[in-house]
């Protein structure tokens, strides 16, 4: 059976992320990748990749791909993956999967009219720790969870723009709402929300509250409280203003109480996992998320999270920000 084959769209910090692990993949080949950026693409042929294009239009023409990654500001989703749907390329999108609503229908209606599956990028599921968490959620270990909560904070644009001790340019694009679609609470948020679903089922309510400790015209922190069609209640907090980024997940069940967290190791850590394994522990669910994606398309299994979670995320996070609650 042949290889399974990848192209990459878009090489900033996640798509790089994806190249380093699309090389490692036993059942794909990395084929193509494309970015406008000079070095990014000169960094993929060092790297082992043949063909590079500063158009993704011409990627999606190759013959040769299977299916896209694409790893592009928001903005650009759906024009990317609407187009990579005509050309017949199956789909990982990665998170959020669109600016709204509206733009996540356009997508997924775009994967059925043109058969080809597509996968939204949440790569907490594939972290083993989260999972499992779903796992003794399941066998109601923890009884009825009536508390959960959730948080995910980083220093958010500014995250990784360090390098050599210098810093770098943030894109404009970050901080453009008509293009994020907004601050943490759709960035970050997605991730904790879509968490959520995964363990305790449907939002059947929420509501949010908004900072803006930085006067832009969006967000920079977001405390979510949201009912779950479980009856879990759901405390959401994710945020742009921390040096220290921190994701972890409590638990307040009738049974039991737990807590786990995903924390950066420190980067020598990281880079002898990287010289020695070909990846760290800190990326193993993005690792097996690519994984996972390749294996369902060599069987023909629809994947998951599907664009019908990165829709529902959507629908979430637009109610969230029309239910804002002012405090003081």
């Amino acid at each position: 059976m042949r290889k399974l084959r990848l192209g990459i769209i878009g090489l900033g910090y996640i798509g790089n992320v994806h190249l380093r692990h699309s090389l490692k993949l036993n059942n794909a080949s990395l084929v193509a990748v494309s970015d406008m950026s000079k070095r990014a693409l000169k960094n993929a042929r060092n790297a082992g990749v043949k063909k590079t294009f500063d158009n993704y239009e011409q990627l999606l023409k190759d013959p040769e791909i299977d299916a896209v990654i694409i790893a592009l500001p928001t903005h650009l989703h759906l024009q990317c993956a609407r187009l990579a749907a005509e050309e017949r390329k199956h789909i990982f999108l990665e998170k959020p999967m669109a600016r709204t609503v509206q733009e996540s229908q356009e997508i997924i209606s775009a994967a059925e009219r043109n058969c080809v599956k597509l996968m939204i990028g949440y790569q907490f599921r594939f972290n083993p720790t989260f999972r499992n968490l779903k796992e003794r959620i399941n066998a109601g270990t923890l009884g009825d969870v009536e508390i959960a909560y959730a948080t995910n904070i980083s220093s958010g644009p500014f995250f990784h723009r360090m390098q050599d001790y210098a810093p770098t340019p943030v894109p404009e694009w970050w901080f453009n709402k008509e293009l994020t679609g907004g601050g943490p609470l759709i960035d970050l948020g997605s991730h904790m929300i879509n968490l959520l679903r995964w363990y305790f089922g449907e939002i059947t309510d929420i509501k949010s509250h908004l900072s803006y400790r930085f006067n832009l015209d969006f967000e920079d922190s977001a405390t979510c409280l949201a009912k779950f069609e479980s009856g879990t209640l759901g405390i959401i907090s994710v945020g742009w203003f921390s040096e220290v980024s921190n994701v972890q997940v409590e638990l307040f069940g009738t049974n039991q109480q737990t807590r786990i967290q995903h924390r950066a190791p420190n980067s020598l850590l990281t880079a002898v996992q990287m010289l020695t394994m070909g990846r760290s522990k800190f990326y193993e669910s993005h690792f097996n998320e690519l994984q996972y994606f390749v294996k369902c398309l060599m069987k023909d299994r629809p994947p998951s999270p599907s664009g019908q979670d990165g829709l529902r995320d959507l629908e979430a996070i637009t109610r969230a920000y029309k239910n804002e609650i002012r405090l003081g």
